[in-house]
């Protein structure tokens, strides 16, 4: 048995007599303090008792919820329905919900869905949408109710699976970024990117299932963030990974529009954030999309062709993130765009005119413009700066790393090798890059099977030192040194070099 933020347990009770005339009510409180637990109960239990207590001969099953502070009985039902232990876990991005089903007894996932966020109609990024809503209480609902409904798809969706409702579970965590937890909480989110950055609330913690209108039995647990651009997600993450129980330095890196970065061990946790931009997720560039059905998601330049390969293996609609990557790390290696990523027009006839610039023809039809590659170094460069600037200020390089992950979608299908070559990723053993997958998903389940975690998120709050990248007076520099291909100190990147030196001369 789990250890988790909910209980379930049978009890097989001694009914009322004139000797022992205790309430209903007492009579459990006191049977579950037999077993260690202090609790107390809700209005709708006490409601329920009488007749259930007589019609089930005093046999029934309670599901408790922890607080924060205490168990409460949130429920009870005849007989043993103890195995009828259920609980959700949810990553809500900014783009796409995830959702976890979990029996809480053995911590099986009984379930995983995701739908797109309903808030992308109020906006496909962030800003559009604080904006939309600032200071405007009915848009401000509009935005929180979509944020409900998206969850509600979630649960219908798990529901039509495994036959199991939302109001079968007793508790839910969340973890989500700073302005994602603002807007499911009904809470202007403009602080997050206003000074002084002091935003609505940062530990939210439990709140009542029903007050914000998520129909579970128990609570809702959001987890903290430590600043405007660290939020719970990264937070969730630490607990994932459990970086900050090792011994030796790691890193963790969740990049996407933004990046979080976060640099320590068991002694202390170095973090910072900010914009990488759309790029990385397929934005900006003209036949970029997200990693679905019809996106280009790898590519290999072989005998001067150009070879792809397409997630649900259908016709090519447009590229991807790691698709990018691949290609950018192709165009290079083979000489077909320099340092700079200025293509190289003769080395290729797939390279052609496109209006006032050139660009590369990667499938039938679909182009990779000079003006995607610029936007797409400057995504790049912002990445690879963020992890450079924090080892510099941390006196760590490359080489002390005994952990880099990389967390979120991008991480875990982007290749390793590619990453490198465009000087995404530092120069390190590739065997110590490690995918964290979806890490704020994994923290949140966490969270809900191991109560112990909660202790642990309060650990790395307090251990957590966060860098303002705007405060340095030498990031640009960074930025501008790392705007070339894989960068312009080529040192920096000897596997790299190597790899250039074997092409350019073959045995």
């Amino acid at each position: 048995m789990l250890n988790g933020i909910s209980k379930k347990i049978y009890l097989t009770l001694i009914p009322p007599t004139e000797e022992d005339s205790r309430s209903y009510q007492v009579r459990i409180m006191d049977s579950l303090a037999d077993q260690g637990l202090e609790t107390r109960m809700s209005l709708s239990v006490m409601r329920k008792l009488y007749p259930l207590c007589d019609t089930s001969d005093w046999k029934i099953t309670v599901s408790l919820a922890w607080d924060g502070v205490c168990w409460e009985i949130v429920n009870a039902e005849a007989g043993d329905t103890s195995n009828e232990h259920y609980g959700l876990a949810t990553d809500i991005g900014s783009t796409t919900v995830v959702t976890r089903l979990l029996n809480c007894n053995t911590g099986e996932c009984l379930a995983e869905v995701s739908s797109y966020n309903h808030q992308i109609a109020y906006g496909t990024d962030i800003l559009t949408r604080i904006f939309y809503c600032k200071d405007n209480p009915s848009a401000l609902e509009e935005i929180r109710r979509a944020a409900i409904d998206t969850l509600m798809e979630n649960f219908e969706k798990i529901e039509k699976e495994t036959g199991i409702s939302s109001q079968s579970c007793i508790q839910m965590t969340v973890a989500a970024n700073t302005t994602m937890i603002h807007f499911l909480l009904g809470m202007d989110a403009f602080c997050v990117f206003s000074t002084p950055y002091a935003v609505r609330a940062d530990h939210p913690d439990f709140i009542p299932g029903k007050e914000l209108e998520i129909p579970v039995l128990g609570y809702v647990y959001c987890y903290p963030n430590k600043s405007n651009y660290l939020g719970g997600d990264i937070i969730s993450g630490m607990v994932a990974t459990e970086l900050y129980k090792e011994k030796d330095i790691c890193v963790f890196f969740d990049i996407g529009t933004n990046g979080e970065l976060v640099i320590g061990n068991e002694e202390f946790l170095l973090c910072g954030a900010g914009a990488a931009g759309p790029a990385l997720e397929g934005g900006v560039v003209e036949t970029g999309m997200r990693a679905t059905e019809g996106a280009v998601d790898e590519v290999h330049i072989k005998d001067e062709q150009i070879q792809i390969h397409v997630i649900g293996e259908t016709k090519p609609l447009g590229i991807c993130g790691s698709g990018i990557i691949d290609l950018l790390a192709e165009l290079f290696l083979h000489g077909w765009v320099d340092i700079k990523g200025t293509l190289y027009p003769e080395e290729s006839r797939l390279i052609q005119k496109k209006g006032d610039s050139y660009a590369v023809e990667y499938a039938p039809g679909l182009f990779f413009s000079q003006n995607d590659i610029n936007e797409f170094m400057r995504t790049k460069a912002a990445g690879y700066t963020m992890v450079a600037y924090m080892l510099r200020e941390s006196g760590i390089t490359a080489q002390d790393i005994s952990k880099f992950y990389v967390a979120g979608a991008f991480g875990k299908h982007v290749s390793k090798e590619s990453a490198i070559t465009i000087g995404l990723y530092p120069d390190m053993d590739r065997d110590r890059l490690i995918s964290a997958g979806n890490s704020s998903l994994e923290g949140a389940q966490k969270a809900l099977l191991y109560k112990e975690v909660l202790d642990d998120i309060d650990i790395i709050l307090e251990k957590m030192v966060y860098l303002q990248y705007g405060a340095a007076a030498d990031f640009l520099d960074f930025m501008v040194a790392a705007q070339a291909l894989p960068h312009t100190n080529m040192e920096l990147f000897p596997t790299v070099k190597e790899k250039l030196e074997a092409l350019q001369n073959p045995k």
